[in-house]
C-alpha cells in the first residue's frame, strides 16, 4: 500500500533533478472573489490528490487553464503563482483563453466530438472543422507554455486527458530531451468506432509523441493498439504493449486510477460526520425512511441516470411493499450546460423524476429526491454513509471513482454497491452487485437483492471491496506511473545526473 510519503520518496529518488511538469485543463488551485476579498479553493479532483504531492516534491510546475474570476489578480507578469497558497512548493502557470477558444476547444471538440466518440453511449459525435482548428490552436498554446517552463533542461511532462491529444507530439518536436507521458482518463473506443473521426490520424500521431501512454484498463490499451495498427504505418508490438513510429517508441500501459482511501475513511469515521448525517436526514425528511438508495453523478448522458430511475420505478412496481419505505436520492451536479445534449439529458431526467414521483407519491413521501446541485466532499461522505445501497449505472465509463469513494466512505463495512459492468471499476470491485443498465427488469431485481441482503453478507462483501481500494489507492496509481517513467528514460533519474 503506497502513501503520500512513499510517493514523494519515490519521486525524489527516481526523477532526481529532472523538472516535473503537469499539464491539465483544470487547475489544482483556483482563486476567486468573495466580496472584495480573494479566496483560494481546491477543485474536487482525484487528480490533484495524486499529482499535487509529486509536483511539490520536485518543486516543479503545473500548467492549466485559469478559470477562477480572481486568477489573474494573483499571478506575476508571466502568469505564474506559487502554490499551495498556504505552503508554496511549486509553480502554477495559468493559461488564459478567450471565450471563443473555450467554446471551440473545451465545449466543442473535446466534449462534443471526443467525449461521445470515446463513450459507447449512442450519442452522435459532432465534428466541426472550426472546433478542430481551435482545439489545435489551444494545444499549441499549451505546448508553447511547456517549452517556456522547461527550456532545454531534462524534464518529465505528465499530460492529462483527452483535451490534449495533439500536445505530446508538439512538445516532443520542440523538446526531444523531455520524457512525455499522458494519462487518458476516459475509455478508448474500438477501431471501427474511432474511424469515423475525420482527423483520426492527426490525433493518433499527436498521442504517439508520448513515451508512455496510460489508460485505466487493458481493454482500452488493446483498443488503442488495434486502432493504431489499422490506421497508421507503424510497428505495433502487442506482446510488450508498445508502438514504434518514425523510430520513436511509445509504451502503452494500464494504470487503474483510485481514491485517497485513508483520507476518505478518516473523514467518514469522524464524530462530525455523525452530526452531518443527522442534519442531512432531517433537512431531506428522511428520519423515518428505512432504506435509502443513492446515485452521485454529473448530469451526463453516459452515466445511465435515466436507466437507473427506470429501474427504481420498475422495482416499486414489482415490490409495492417498499412504497414509503425506500427513497432514492439522485445527486446530479450540473455539467457542460453549454452543450445541447446535456441540456436535453437534464430535461429528460427531470421529466422522468416528476412522472415517477406523481405515480407513487403518498402524503409527504416521494420515491425520488432529485438534488440538482453541487455538494462539498463532507456532505457527500455523509450521503455515502447513510445510504443502504449506492448505484453506479454508467453506460460506459473509463473507471468511475464514485464507486470507489462509496466503498472508502464505509468504515462500518456496511452498504451495497450496485455497479455497471461497463465501468472500468467493475474489473477490480468483484464483490459489487453487477448490472447491465439497459436490462431494466434485472436491474430492478438487483435493487431488491441489495435491500434484502443479510447483514453478514453485506459486511463480507464490503470488507473485501475496502481491502482492494486500500491496497490500490490513488498513491499506488501515481507510484506505478512514476516508476514506469523512471524505467523509460534513465537520464531522467538520479543515477544518471552528471
Amino acid at each position: 500500500m503506497e502513501t503520500r510519503s512513499s510517493l514523494q520518496h519515490l519521486v525524489r529518488d527516481k526523477l532526481g533533478k529532472a523538472k516535473f511538469v503537469v499539464v491539465s485543463n483544470r487547475e489544482p488551485y483556483m482563486h476567486r472573489y468573495k466580496g472584495k476579498q480573494i479566496e483560494w479553493v481546491v477543485p474536487v479532483s482525484g487528480l490533484v490528490t495524486a499529482l499535487d504531492p509529486i509536483t511539490s516534491a520536485t518543486g516543479g510546475s503545473w500548467i492549466a487553464y485559469g478559470s477562477g474570476d480572481a486568477d489573474q489578480a494573483v499571478v506575476d507578469h508571466k502568469a505564474r503563482v506559487r502554490v499551495p497558497p498556504d505552503n508554496p512548493s511549486y509553480t502554477l502557470r495559468r493559461i488564459w483563453l478567450t471565450q471563443k477558444q473555450v467554446e471551440g476547444y473545451y465545449y466543442g471538440f473535446a466534449n462534443e466530438a471526443l467525449w461521445p466518440l470515446c463513450h459507447l453511449a449512442f450519442t452522435r459525435p459532432i465534428f466541426n472543422s472550426d472546433h478542430w482548428k481551435i482545439y489545435h490552436e489551444v494545444n499549441q498554446i499549451f505546448a508553447d507554455a511547456v517549452a517556456e517552463e522547461i527550456q532545454d533542461q531534462p524534464a518529465v511532462i505528465f499530460i492529462q486527458d483527452y483535451h490534449f491529444a495533439l500536445l505530446p507530439k508538439m512538445i516532443k518536436e520542440r523538446a526531444p530531451q523531455a520524457v512525455i507521458a499522458q494519462f487518458w482518463h476516459i475509455p478508448w473506443p474500438n477501431r471501427e468506432a474511432f474511424q469515423i473521426c475525420p482527423w483520426g490520424e492527426e490525433l493518433l500521431e499527436g498521442m504517439l509523441g508520448n513515451d508512455l501512454l496510460g489508460f485505466h484498463i487493458p481493454y482500452h490499451s488493446n483498443n488503442f493498439l488495434e486502432t493504431v495498427d489499422r490506421t497508421l504505418e507503424s510497428k505495433v508490438d502487442r506482446e510488450h504493449f508498445s508502438i514504434t513510429k518514425g523510430g520513436h517508441e511509445t509504451l502503452v500501459r494500464a494504470f487503474p486510477i483510485s481514491v485517497d482511501f485513508k483520507a476518505i475513511t478518516n473523514e467518514a469515521s469522524s464524530a462530525a460526520m455523525k452530526t452531518e448525517i443527522v442534519e442531512l436526514k432531517k433537512a431531506l425528511g428522511l428520519e423515518n425512511v428505512p432504506y435509502i438508495g443513492l446515485g452521485v453523478d454529473r448530469v451526463d448522458y453516459t452515466k445511465g441516470i435515466l436507466e437507473r430511475l427506470e429501474a427504481v420505478e420498475r422495482f416499486l412496481e414489482q415490490n409495492p411493499q417498499y412504497v414509503q419505505k425506500m427513497t432514492f436520492l439522485q445527486i446530479a451536479s450540473p455539467s457542460r450546460t453549454h452543450i445541447d445534449q446535456y441540456k436535453a439529458t437534464n430535461d429528460e431526467i427531470k421529466t422522468l423524476v416528476d412522472k415517477i414521483n406523481t405515480r407513487f407519491k403518498k402524503g409527504s413521501w416521494k420515491p425520488i429526491l432529485y438534488l440538482r446541485e453541487y455538494y462539498p466532499q463532507k456532505a457527500l461522505r455523509a450521503f455515502y454513509r447513510m445510504a443502504h445501497f449506492c448505484v453506479v449505472s454508467s453506460l460506459h465509463d473509463g473507471m468511475n471513482l464514485v464507486a470507489k469513494e462509496f466503498v472508502a466512505s464505509r468504515p462500518d463495512e456496511d452498504g451495497v454497491l450496485i455497479l455497471s459492468q461497463f465501468t472500468g471499476a467493475a474489473r477490480e470491485l468483484s464483490e459489487a452487485l453487477f448490472i447491465n443498465p439497459y436490462a431494466v427488469d434485472e436491474f430492478a431485481q438487483t435493487i431488491h437483492q441489495a435491500i434484502e441482503m443479510p447483514a453478514q453478507e453485506r459486511k463480507k462483501r464490503m470488507a473485501t471491496l475496502r481491502h482492494v481500494i486500500r491496497e490500490a489507492n490513488i498513491y499506488t496509481w501515481a507510484w506505478n506511473v512514476i516508476h514506469e517513467l523512471a524505467r523509460l528514460k534513465p537520464e531522467a533519474g538520479k543515477g544518471s545526473q552528471k
